[in-house]
């Protein structure tokens, strides 16, 4: 029904109904007295017609201004019967200020409550009745496909609310499930709460249920393995609804579920950030981000973005994905500057000049060489790039006054035993010797594995299915720390807005999750079986690799911040003149191609590095 169409509609409608709620309290006011009927007909005739059309066309303008004739009735929630209460009941205190006033001359005064409850009955009835009308439209739909959604939450409601207001549905709520028993039976915008998650088999062979819908905030690892074994064992397929981050980016709407992702399973709670306190170190700032084609870098562009800053630039080594990332994000700029930067960070002249031309005000290092066995075999690639690389950005920001230069560092960093660790390690101290005596803040945040970039465990397993396996995993103890992209730059913005210059700032990433683990729920969620499907083979530590990771070694110290998932490292004090005299001998070095020198260097600087560098 067209919009001038349903505002005439119900204005005849209403015409109708509130004298027919007035009859109606007439009648039942008199009903069981005697000579009833005699009476209500002599009251009703003390009433003058002018009055009754008065309340008739008073209702209707009340009713105008409270916008009950603009609503599209079939999106109706409890708003809409708040404003269809206060609408009636403002018509009727109007009406009924004469009536108490003469102590019920005109008419008794319980005519006024009574009418004000069938009116109220009425006119809210109608709009309500539209609202099944087209519900039920939608439902004998043929195209449409019967869902199960697990979670009555917030999520759940939001889901099945923004699902029902799609004007061509393709998929028709049956149900709810949720793990609280006691919320059986409950209806939320008319779809029941039929059960528990243990009963799905039973709601999908009865309901006929195409789909199970996860719906859930914060939901278990262990959770979502139950759904999906549930699904795989009764055939139903099994998706989630979007995280906040992928909503608020607008890569995606709420009722565009997807495919359970192997992040799912690390059943963290989601992410709390100030956005006002991200807000204010962003906006309007001049920004670079080195690696900006990198998972981490790419992010931190992503998220940069919306937060409005003045300039934002994109450097990085690689053409590809550096032109990628500006594509993807120059649709979304929303009239924010950007510009694309090939450079090599190990070139200090040029980068030098970049800072020069281009006036950052704030800067964030996520560009690094970071596969432990490819720079175990290039150690003096992962010196140049890691150390000088980082030392030759430092050095810029301190001459061209940036405000904030931000580090992104990694667990490795943490009584390292690589090559890739043992740099790390270094730039850390870098960045806290040029802290004691700089304008800039030079501010360090360390976390650990990303889930799904470039070259990852997550990759390399995909990978391997795809092919057909074996899945290979270094050995059944092996642990890692992981977040998603997102998460981590989310955590990297909020550290970056509170630091004053000089922090290491830690991102809590829940337990350590073990990587056979990891293996085996990505081959589940392939649609395979491990060790029948695909083999899963152990094939020993690699060159650098250790079992476990750290997140601060003993001679650090933590202190909670006012973000429950940022903690600070208190650490001891780094002495610069000593710092930059070391890396001025490793320059030398690398210029020189001395390998066996630098990595005896590398060696007195981080001196948990394995023994075979000595050789």
């Amino acid at each position: 029904m067209f919009n001038w169409q349903q505002k005439i509609f119900l204005i005849i409608i209403d015409l109708i109904l509130i004298p027919s709620g007035i009859l109606l309290a007439f009648i039942v006011r008199f009903f069981e007295e005697e000579n009833g009927f005699f009476l209500m007909l002599k009251w009703m005739a003390g009433i003058e017609l002018i009055k009754i059309i008065f309340l008739v066309l008073s209702c209707i303008i009340v009713f105008y201004i409270f916008g009950l004739y603009g609503k599209v009735w079939r999106y109706a929630g409890v708003a809409e019967v708040v404003l269809i209460f206060n609408a009636v009941t403002l018509c009727f205190i109007i009406f009924s200020i004469p009536v108490f006033i003469s102590g019920g001359k005109f008419y008794p005064r319980s005519i006024t409550i009574i009418s004000w409850l069938f009116c109220l009955s009425l006119v809210g009835g109608i709009r309500m009745l539209l609202k099944w009308v087209s519900l039920r439209q939608k439902k004998s739909s043929n195209l449409s496909r019967n869902i199960l959604v697990v979670g009555t939450g917030d999520e759940g409601e939001a889901y099945v609310r923004e699902l029902l207001r799609q004007k061509d549905i393709q998929y028709w709520p049956v149900g709810f499930v949720d793990e609280d028993n006691r919320k059986k039976n409950v209806k939320i915008h008319g779809v029941p709460v039929l059960g528990v998650i243990d009963d799905i088999p039973q709601f999908v062979s009865k309901y006929n249920v195409k789909q199970v819908i996860i719906a859930l905030p914060f939901i278990s690892g262990q959770l979502i393995n139950r759904i999906l074994a549930i699904g795989k064992q009764i055939g139903v397929h099994i998706s989630i609804i979007p995280s906040v981050s992928e909503i608020l980016d607008g890569r995606v709407t709420l009722t565009q579920s997807r495919e359970v992702r192997i992040e799912d399973l690390l059943g963290r709670e989601p992410v709390k950030f100030d956005n006002p306190d991200i807000a204010d170190f962003i906006k309007g700032e001049r920004i670079l981000v080195t690696g900006a084609g990198g998972s981490i870098g790419r992010e931190l562009c992503r998220q940069i973005l919306n937060f409005k800053p003045e300039f934002l630039a994109l450097l990085g080594h690689g053409e590809n994905s550096i032109h990628e990332t500006w594509l993807e994000l120059n649709r979304k700029s929303s009239g924010v500057e950007m510009t694309q930067i090939i450079a090599d960070i190990q070139n200090r002249g040029k980068i030098s000049r970049i800072f020069e031309k281009y006036k950052f005000t704030v800067v964030f290092h996520a560009a690094a060489h970071k596969h432990v066995p490819l720079m175990e075999a290039n150690p003096d690639e992962a010196i140049s790039n890691n150390i000088l690389g980082t030392r030759n950005l430092i050095d810029a920001a301190s001459k061209y006054k940036v405000k904030s230069f931000v580090m992104v560092s990694t667990d490795k960093a943490v009584i390292p035993t690589s090559i890739m660790g043992g740099t790390k390690k270094v730039a850390e101290l870098i960045v806290r010797a040029y802290a004691n005596d700089s304008k800039t803040k030079f501010i360090i945040v360390r976390f650990g594995n990303v889930l799904g970039s470039r070259g990852s465990v997550v990759q390399t397993f995909q990978h391997q299915i795809r092919l057909g396996g074996p899945v290979t995993v270094t050995h059944p103890d092996m642990t890692r720390y992981f977040m998603t992209a997102p998460e981590a730059v989310l955590l990297i913005l909020q550290s970056a807005s509170m630091g004053k210059g000089g922090e290491i700032f830690l991102l809590d990433m829940g337990r350590p999750l073990n990587i056979l683990t990891l293996a085996k729920n990505l081959i589940e969620l392939s649609g395979y079986e491990p060790d029948k499907d695909i083999p899963v083979v152990f094939s020993g530590l690699r060159p650098g690799e250790k079992l476990s990771e750290r997140l601060y070694d003993d001679e650090e110290e933590l202190i909670k911040t006012s973000n429950p998932k940022i903690l600070l490292v208190k650490a001891k004090p780094v002495n610069r003149e000593i710092i930059i005299k070391d890396i001025e001998y490793i320059e030398k070095l690398s210029n020189e191609m001395l390998y066996p020198d630098l990595l005896k260097k590398l060696k007195d600087i981080v001196p948990t590095l394995l023994q075979e560098y000595d050789k």
